[in-house]
């Protein structure tokens, strides 16, 4: 994959105060500045500006609202308002709206994601990790002896999610309770190369020839019935403990949730009724008080019961979205450094350790930030396998099996990395984060420039 990406993290962070209340002080955790109490509506917004070589330039931005209310539990908010909107002039694109609550319901969280996310070349390396083989040569177009296409791992993919959560603790407990539905709509399909070549030199054209997502159907490894998409919808129930001191960035506490999502043939699933369990677990340490911490994050999911399609198998359970994306594994939001959506399986572990270490904290166009450094390490595998019948495939002839199959049992992908942090009222957090896959079968490297810590 030839990416090149043009970071302008033009950091908009105004903070500015739509309403504001007199600010009350605090005891500033550094002693260097002292930090106020925000009250009414702030905001922080982030335009990003990219450039991919076949999907050409990305243009939008996003806005985070937040009131505190009366500031009586800042830096807690009462609401949170998120809104993305940007695009690739080549036609993909983030249409995105997040609202996250505890005051709508009085005594329940609320958690609404509404989504419109399209792709013109969406990851696809097959199923089941390194059992499926990576081929770097055949997306370089520098290399003229295998080079194939730089989408020859990649199929088209528009994706609607409705997703709405509810979660409550029982009593003066850290236990609790999460339920919630998800509505996903897909339409997939191999990369419309017509459009990704109008206007390029002949000799920077995508060649048009079938890509791994093509293959995979003429194989029937995809079945003709899901090839081109369809509903998929969840209902979700679980439970949840919670004693993080603060949520966007905890120093000490824990968040582990334990949920199944049913997906029966009845509620329109079809031949595709199934089930997944979920398990996820997240601790925080403190290691110098107010300045470094140590967190991490382990997790397993995999299906209970019956067959998904193709295009579910990505998805990774959360009861509350980080990004617009939680699929993988690999990418910004599960193994940084590592291709996204290289492991893919029907069950999957994967677990992060990082420390964190706020080495700034300050006072600006009257907002409270701090900077932070982190360095991380990140793996995960497949443990429950996609199904995959090799007896039909058909390589070309200058081509093997072990081109696509490794005949290699499936192992641990790791990766490693550094990432900063930039916050506004604790909340409004800008992540840029850098991996580092150890192993070439994953990839290379990645940055990733968005909001939050990963977990």
């Amino acid at each position: 994959m030839r990416q090149i990406i043009f970071s302008l993290v033009f950091l908009l962070l105004t903070g500015l105060s739509v309403y504001s209340q007199s600010e009350k002080k605090t005891e500033n955790e550094t002693s260097a500045n002292e930090e106020s109490i925000k009250t009414g509506w702030n905001f922080g917004a982030l335009p990003t500006i990219t450039f991919d070589s076949d999907l050409g330039f990305q243009y939008g931005g996003l806005i985070n609202l937040y009131n505190y209310g009366n500031g009586s539990r800042y830096p807690r908010y009462d609401h949170s308002l998120y809104f993305e909107i940007s695009r690739f002039t080549k036609g993909s694109g983030i249409n995105r709206f997040f609202y996250d609550s505890d005051r709508l319901l009085k005594g329940i969280r609320t958690t609404l994601d509404l989504s419109y996310l399209t792709d013109q070349k969406q990851n696809f390396f097959g199923f089941n990790g390194y059992e499926t083989v990576f081929n770097p040569g055949w997306v370089d177009d520098q290399d003229t002896t295998d080079y194939h296409s730089r989408v020859f791992y990649a199929y088209g993919r528009k994706m609607l999610r409705i997703k709405m959560d509810l979660q409550q603790k029982f009593g003066s407990t850290d236990f609790g309770w999460v339920a919630g539905f998800t509505v996903y709509h897909f339409k997939t399909g191999p990369v419309d190369i017509d459009r990704l070549n109008k206007g390029k030199a002949p000799e920077k054209q995508l060649p048009d020839i079938k890509g791994l997502y093509d293959k995979y159907v003429d194989w029937g490894i995809i079945k003709q019935d899901e090839k081109d998409g369809g509903w998929i919808n969840y209902l979700k129930g679980g439970i949840t403990y919670d004693s993080r001191d603060n949520e966007p960035n905890p120093m000490k506490g824990i968040w582990t949730e334990a949920t199944i999502q049913f997906a029966p043939s009845f509620l329109g699933n079809g031949d595709y009724g199934h089930a997944k369990f979920a398990l996820i677990h997240r601790q925080y340490f403190t290691l110098i008080k107010h300045r470094l911490s140590f967190a991490y994050r382990a997790a397993y999911q995999g299906m209970l019961y019956g067959k998904a399609p193709f295009y579910s198998y990505p998805l990774v359970m959360t009861s509350f979205m980080k990004g617009a994306y939680s699929e993988g594994l690999g990418g910004s939001k599960t193994l940084r450094g590592i291709l996204r959506d290289r492991v893919v399986g029907k069950g999957i572990i994967y677990g992060n350790a990082e420390f964190r270490w706020k080495f700034i904290r300050t006072r600006f166009i009257n907002q409270n930030w701090y900077f932070a450094l982190s360095s991380f390490w990140d793996w995960g595998m497949v443990v429950q396998k996609v199904p995959v019948d090799i007896s039909h495939v058909i390589p070309n002839p200058d081509e093997e099996i072990s081109d696509y199959f490794s005949g290699k049992k499936e192992k641990l992908h790791n990766s490693v990395g550094l990432g900063l942090h930039i916050a506004m009222n604790e909340n409004f957090i800008i992540a840029c984060d850098y991996g580092i896959a150890l192993n070439e079968q994953d990839g290379t490297s990645g940055i990733y420039i968005g909001l939050n810590f990963l977990f």
